[in-house]
């Protein structure tokens, strides 16, 4: 396969890896409309951190600097709690451990994971996560494509915010399957 078809193939099936202007020739730049935009440690993309009670999240990449295909949120202090059992209509959800102990349920398997490890919950399989351990765990959780995600968080993660229930859920393209994990 030559390398031009080999770049087109791969933008293709990786639109979030943000190869499409790479593989027609365009330059990184034009890709990003709003240009390059560093997160440093610790910081939201916007300066405006969100709590979800159990844990506070950090905008890193947002939709509209990937043309829709992609979100990544940074959770800090991901204490003893997280969200109810759910599963995503639109989207895979990719969660990667930096810190501490965390549990996860994808469909019917539980596990924990410590830092360097990784899971996904893909589109349609429920899944929910929770810390667990004596310290607060730290984890980057990415959405491809976003869909409606950002707009999610923006809604829930506010000091008195809407509870995450099956309607909340509905107006984001998600299903609300169950309440949220309970250590064992």
């Amino acid at each position: 396969m030559k390398r031009r078809s080999f770049l087109k193939a791969a933008a293709a099936a990786f639109p979030a890896a943000g190869l499409n202007a790479f593989a027609l020739g365009q330059s990184f730049e034009a890709a990003v409309p709003d240009g390059v935009h560093p997160v440093p440690a610790g910081q939201d993309r916007f300066g405006e951190p969100h709590s979800l009670g159990f844990s506070t999240i950090l905008f890193k990449a947002v939709p509209h600097e990937t043309n829709g295909g992609l979100l990544v949120i940074e959770h800090m202090h991901l204490g003893n709690g997280g969200p109810p059992l759910h599963m995503h209509l639109n989207q895979e959800e990719w969660f990667y451990v930096l810190e501490g102990q965390v549990l996860f349920q994808v469909g019917n398997n539980r596990k924990r994971f410590g830092p360097g490890e990784s899971v996904l919950g893909p589109r349609g399989i429920p899944h929910a996560f929770m810390g667990v351990g004596e310290k607060p765990a730290r984890m980057i959780i990415s959405f491809t494509p976003a869909g409606k995600m950002e707009e999610f968080f923006r809604e829930v993660a506010v000091l008195n915010g809407p509870k995450m229930d099956a309607p909340a859920f509905a107006r984001y393209d998600m299903k609300y399957v169950g309440p949220p994990l309970v250590a064992s």
